[in-house]
């Protein structure tokens, strides 16, 4: 994990934070989110920041794409249903597909959201609760025996 992003409420910029509390089948302590059906993080990889900021032409940093997890490595899943596990504790489901979020192009530049399509990482469902931390191991578990590490 390599950064870890939560806004109080729609619209207000989000804000760094070292860990969060992720509560099962409520949320992130604290994200705007919090307390929503189906909506309770929402994650991306690093590598795709990257290829929007190039293809922007300019960085897109992790937070202003509003999503709240970000991870070294990928491809992230993108399938409902596969799932996730961060550091010990946490257990993720994949919802849907994230797509980027339509005030992009507001807060980072003209292009942002183009440059986001089909980067904008997965929508998870929280299933097992804990804390989550910077530097906290993920590992996406899309098929039980085939396991795949992006730290």
């Amino acid at each position: 994990m390599v950064s870890i992003h939560v806004a109080p409420a729609r619209k207000v910029p989000t804000r760094p934070v070292e860990s969060v509390v992720a509560e099962a089948g409520v949320g992130l302590v604290g994200d705007r989110y919090h307390g929503s059906r189906h909506r309770h993080v929402t994650i991306q990889s690093a590598p795709d920041l990257a290829a929007a900021s190039e293809a922007l032409g300019s960085t897109v940093e992790a937070g202003a794409t509003r999503r709240n997890l970000t991870v070294s490595g990928g491809p992230l899943p993108g399938k409902p249903g596969a799932r996730v596990r961060v550091g010990e504790e946490v257990l993720l489901e994949v919802v849907r597909p994230a797509a980027p979020c339509r005030l992009l192009d507001d807060w980072i530049g003209e292009g942002a959201m183009k440059a986001m399509h089909a980067r904008g990482g997965s929508v998870l469902r929280i299933l097992s609760g804990g804390t989550i931390a910077v530097g906290d191991r993920v590992v996406v578990e899309s098929a039980p025996e085939t396991p795949a590490e992006a730290p």
